[in-house]
């Protein structure tokens, strides 16, 4: 199952999360949340003017969006779509990178780092308070961004 909400740019000049919200707010009330996972993509639209070759996540507008979005939902991160790149572009707007165009996205080795290990905890959290095994699942994450992590370390969070 994919679920696909569009954001237009009038939603990120104002912060607008309240799409994202309603289906969020559905599958909670159903207990349910459980299904979304890895299921969300983000469809952005935002204009940029002509000769503007900046990636989204260079857009300041844009990467206060999500920043706001990490602080209302910080283990979103559970229900996005991996398949279609929402974790990586996601990492980037919240961690420092530089974008190159052959060899793509460079994120800033301790700003990943502390990224990584800070969504792990709150991930490790938030899963145990929904009752859904977290081990394989934190693994996963993790290896998104090429981190091996320990499992008797992760077992111990």
């Amino acid at each position: 199952m994919t679920v696909k909400i569009a954001l237009n740019p009038n939603q990120i000049q104002n912060l607008d999360l309240s799409s994202l919200e309603t289906i969020i707010q559905d599958y909670r009330s159903r207990s349910a949340i459980a299904e979304l996972e890895q299921a969300l993509q983000l469809e952005i639209d935002y204009p940029r003017a002509e000769g503007d070759m900046r990636e989204l996540s260079e857009i300041p507008e844009v990467r206060l969006w999500f920043l706001r979005l990490d602080a209302i939902y910080p283990w979103l991160i559970f229900i996005l779509d991996p398949k279609h790149g929402e974790i990586a572009r996601y990492a980037a707007m919240l961690v420092p990178h530089q974008f190159h165009r052959g060899e793509g996205i460079q994120y800033n080795p301790e700003a990943l780092e502390i990224f990584v290990m800070q969504k792990l905890f709150i991930l490790s959290d938030w899963l145990k308070s929904q009752q859904i095994p977290a081990l394989s699942r934190l693994k996963f994450f993790a290896q998104q961004f090429g981190y091996d992590i320990d499992e008797e370390f992760l077992s111990s969070l």
